[in-house]
């Protein structure tokens, strides 16, 4: 996918997503307690440690895009691009043990039922909520878009979750209003746990894979392998590697060259490959290996010949 807003801008979008995040997390917080308190439905209580999670999570990825968007220094190089990763690990573990949470609240609920009072009120309230939710993750959702941010995909995610539980909640508080029938309350709490432990293996799933270095998409590769054999005195290219540092790729890889150019012509070369690169790829750091062509060499691509790619 081709990059096209400057770091700045992508900084300046997260810091945006993260406060939006941080006010409406505390806000929902406020007003789900009540309800919670009014009804006494199990299915506003799991929705509101959803929210409570989210004011965690929210505060981490607030901090991790702080911490990210410090400029490279001495000690630390390649940036600090990977604590956006680091929150969205330790949000993962934190979003499944909400959802273990609630999980157990449902089986002590679905062994000792309780009918559910002022649901009319609780309604209300989670409508304001679904609403809420809804305009925060379209714009968590075009931030994440458009700067490849971890930790706002990270909480984007709960308040999908949390939209979807929000408009279960209601649906199980108006059968309970209007049929006088509450399973459905312990019913839609299972329902939002699984959901949350499936979302926390998702997030922790992707947020290892990034920690490890695991590489771009086979597209990403393709496109890179394209646009450097494409350029004017380069007769081949072997050991690619990539990498995501965070909204910004890293690219390492050899270049076989005619071997009577000179160094000034070689150099010339690779200045061209990396303007190509940056016009796809903007901000992309690259590293390029210059070798004569047809040189024998132990080279990575021979020891993973069995890679599909």
């Amino acid at each position: 996918m081709s990059q096209t807003w400057s770091q700045a801008k992508k900084t300046q979008y997260k810091k945006y997503a993260m406060r939006a995040s941080v006010a409406l997390s505390c806000a929902l917080c406020a007003i789900k307690t009540l309800a919670a308190f009014a009804t006494g439905s199990l299915a506003v209580i799991s929705s509101l440690v959803d929210s409570l999670s989210d004011v965690v999570a929210s505060l981490v990825s607030f901090c991790a895009v702080h911490v990210s968007s410090k400029p490279i220094s001495c000690t630390h190089r390649y940036g600090y691009s990977k604590a956006e990763h680091l929150s969205a690990l330790f949000q993962s573990a934190f979003i499944g043990g909400s959802g273990i949470f609630v999980f157990y609240g449902g089986i002590n609920r679905f062994l000792n039922p309780i009918p559910l009072k002022h649901t009319g009120f609780g309604i209300w309230i989670m409508i304001i909520s679904l609403a809420a939710t809804f305009g925060l993750v379209m714009f968590q959702n075009y931030v994440a878009k458009n700067t490849q941010s971890m930790a706002v995909k990270a909480d984007s995610g709960h308040y999908v979750s949390d939209f979807l539980s929000n408009g279960g909640v209601i649906l199980s508080l108006f059968i309970g209003k209007w049929f006088d029938v509450y399973w459905p309350d312990t019913l839609i709490a299972f329902i939002i746990a699984v959901y949350l432990i499936f979302y926390a293996w998702k997030i922790g799933k992707e947020a290892t894979d990034f920690l490890m270095d695991k590489e771009l998409s086979t597209d990403i590769r393709e496109q890179i392998i394209k646009i450097v054999l494409n350029v004017e005195g380069v007769l081949g290219m072997h050991d690619l590697r990539t990498r995501d540092l965070g909204g910004m790729y890293y690219f390492e890889f050899h270049v076989e060259f005619d071997g009577s150019l000179i160094l000034s012509e070689a150099h010339a070369i690779c200045e061209e490959i990396e303007k190509q690169l940056n016009k796809t790829y903007p901000d992309a750091q690259i590293l390029i290996h210059q070798d004569p062509y047809g040189i024998k060499e132990n080279r990575l691509d021979d020891f993973l010949n069995q890679c599909p790619f």
